[in-house]
Parts: C-alpha cells; sequence; structure tokens
C-alpha cells in the first residue's frame, strides 16, 4: 500500500482522498482499553516527549551503521573535497602567501599578491558553501529514510539508505533553502531599508543619523527575529515530508505547515531540547580533539624560526589542525543525526494525532493491539 512504502495517500491523511484511516477506536485510533503496539522503535500512538527521545536513541542503538555509515561518507567525502581543495589553492597561491607574511609592518601587499589570495580563499568557502549543503542535506534525507523502517521494526541496508536518501537531496535541498529565505525575509527587509537609508544619508553627510539607523535596524533585526523564529518551526517538518511522502519542496512546506498547526509551541520545545542535547554532546566530543590539537600546535609552532615562511607555519598548525577537523567530523555525525531523528518523530506524531496514521502502521507491520480492557 501507498502507506507502507512512503506512508502517503490522499490529502490529510486519508487514504487515496477517502475516508479516514480505521483501527480501532479512541484518539489517535486507539482506546477503549487498545494499547498502540510497539514493532519498532516507538509505541504507534500518541507520542510523549519520553517516547519520542527513547525512540532517537533507539533508532541509532538499531540502525547506527546505516546512519553513520552514510554521514561518515557524506561528511569524509566533503572533508576530503575541502582539504583537496585548500591544498590546490595554496599550491597556486604559495609564492603570494610568502610575499604576504614577510612584509614588513610598513611595508603595503602589492594587488598582484592579495587578490589571487583573496579569490582563492573565495574559491575554498564557496566550494565548503556547497560540500556543507549537499552533505548536511543527504542526511536530512538519510534520517527519515531509516525511521520509515524503525518505526515498523524492519531491517535496511546501507546501501538502500544510501539510494533514498540520494533520490531526495534535491527536494530536502528546497525546502531547506525556501525556509530559511522565507524565515530571514522579515529580517532582511528591515536591514535593507535601513541600509538604503544610510547610504541616503552618508551622501548627504547626515553621520549622526546614521548611527542612529544603524542602531534602529539591529533592534527591528531583533523585533523580527520572533516572526522568522515561527516561520522556520512552521516549516521544520517539510524535509521529513519530502522524503516520507516523496513530496516536492512547495508541497512538503504545506504539509509541514498543517501538521504544526495546533502545537507550534510544543513542537518549539522539543526541537530546541534536541538542538541543545546535540550541541552539548558535540562541545564534549570536541574537547579532547581541541585539547590534543593544541599541544601538537604548541610543539610544532616551538620549531618556527624567526621569520617563518607560508609552508612552515602550516606544517607547523598541521596537526592541530588535523586534529580539530577530525573532532569537528565526528560531533557533526551527533548533530546532524539526532536534531533530524527528533524532528523526523514530531512528523510521525503529529500524524498519528491529527490523521490516524498509528493503525495504518500497525498493520503495515502485522501486528495487532494489545486490549487491556
Amino acid at each position: 500500500m501507498a502507506q507502507d512504502a512512503g506512508w502517503g495517500g490522499g490529502p490529510q491523511g486519508t487514504p487515496n482522498g477517502g475516508a479516514p484511516y480505521g483501527g480501532p477506536p479512541g484518539w489517535g485510533g486507539w482506546g477503549g482499553g487498545w494499547m498502540p503496539p510497539k514493532p519498532g522503535v516507538i509505541p504507534l500512538g500518541p507520542l510523549r516527549l519520553g517516547d519520542i527521545l527513547n525512540g532517537a536513541f533507539a533508532t541509532v542503538g538499531r540502525h547506527g551503521k546505516q546512519l553513520y555509515g552514510v554521514g561518515a561518507a557524506a561528511y569524509g567525502g566533503a572533508l576530503a573535497v575541502v582539504v583537496a581543495t585548500i591544498a590546490i589553492a595554496y599550491s597556486a597561491t604559495a609564492g603570494h602567501l610568502d610575499r604576504l607574511v614577510s612584509l614588513s609592518a610598513d611595508e603595503d601587499a602589492r594587488t598582484g599578491d592579495w587578490v589571487p589570495v583573496l579569490v582563492a580563499f573565495c574559491v575554498i568557502a564557496l566550494v565548503c558553501l556547497i560540500v556543507g549543503v549537499l552533505s548536511t542535506a543527504l542526511m536530512y534525507a538519510a534520517v527519515p529514510s531509516v525511521l520509515q523502517e524503525a518505526v515498523l521494526g524492519r531491517r535496511t541496508t546501507f546501501s538502500a539508505v544510501w539510494r533514498r536518501a540520494w533520490a531526495r537531496v534535491p527536494a530536502v535541498i528546497g525546502t531547506v533553502f525556501l525556509t530559511s529565505l522565507i524565515a530571514m525575509i522579515p529580517i532582511l527587509l528591515v536591514w535593507a531599508g535601513v541600509v538604503a537609508l544610510i547610504v541616503g544619508l552618508a551622501g548627504s553627510g547626515g553621520g549622526g543619523a546614521s548611527v542612529a539607523l544603524i542602531v534602529i535596524g539591529v533592534l527591528g533585526a531583533l523585533a523580527t527575529g520572533p516572526l522568522a523564529l515561527w516561520l522556520w518551526v512552521k516549516f521544520s517538518l517539510a524535509p521529513s515530508a519530502a522524503v516520507f511522502e516523496n513530496q516536492g519542496p512547495i508541497a512538503a512546506m504545506r504539509r509541514s505547515s498543517v501538521l504544526v498547526r495546533g502545537d507550534w509551541w510544543r513542537i518549539f520545545g522539543i526541537t530546541l531540547l534536541a538542538g541543545a542535547m546535540a550541541g552539548v554532546a558535540s562541545y564534549l566530543i570536541q574537547l579532547p580533539f581541541t585539547f590534543l590539537g593544541m599541544f601538537s600546535g604548541m610543539l610544532g609552532s616551538a620549531n618556527l624560526s624567526d621569520d617563518p615562511n607560508a609552508a612552515s607555519i602550516v606544517v607547523a598548525m598541521s596537526g592541530y589542525l588535523l586534529a580539530v577537523l577530525v573532532g569537528q567530523l565526528v560531533s557533526q555525525l551527533i548533530v546532524a543525526t539526532f536534531p533530524p531523528l527528533v524532528t523526523g518523530l514530531l512528523y510521525v506524531d503529529r500524524r498519528i494525532r491529527t490523521e490516524d496514521l498509528g493503525p495504518v502502521l500497525a498493520e503495515a507491520a502485522a501486528v495487532p493491539p494489545q486490549y487491556t480492557g
């Protein structure tokens, strides 16, 4: 059935656009003494906070190889591309860097030296942005792909998750880009108006007014921040909808808006908690790598001469950079996995609560509910 594969169906959670999903009567399809079954990582009924967090941890425990395998391939590949880009950029600008580093305090850099270095930095930044977006989108697509099987208690493989996730990457990128753009529009509009006024006043010599406008711009951006946050949460389930239901970016954002309606504060709170938990875990993971890198960096810098060139500085700091990159890679796997797992389970919870999805999932998992009456 369609719901088995992608949990799709007709609009508003009705199979093929017909009557609501069937099942035992009651809240979420279960009630009157009926207990929702738990074939996988969560019970197939309305989820509490503990159910969502336990489900996220259980998914990592049961399908960690698939999740972290995709994450390692995505972020490891991204890191390799970035390192290769840095190496190529350095080899192309090594002479210019040496001359810039050897400048004395009273010397000015030549245009022929700093322009190529600036271009190289811009290219590196662009490559970092592209591979960062691709790798993050791949993880945002991989997590729901794993959850589709984890919720039903079914096994999956790395290759199946990879194929499914990679096929949905364009839609996920679209949802993330559009959500970010829409959320930032209020703040950008305020700043665009302020910048235009500042430019106009600067041309007429109104320096004091420009400072006042900058303050107004900052306050205006802060005032529009809550609107941006509200929009971000409103569309936060869009990546999950894009994967679970094979939706395009616009349709996935509409689905997210419908599912979030009436439960904004709960989704915001749980999402914030998941992000804080992932942030703390990421910080703790990076700490030992940072200290190791600082120790390596001190040993390397002790051997530098009084007038080092760019190559010797890079070699001296290579241990520190390597340790920081490895720590960032490991911590990124946590940050990129746990919050999307929680968001994906919030998506499932909202469909169970509003579209009576629980009995459909129980049927797909071939498990009956338990009667406790």
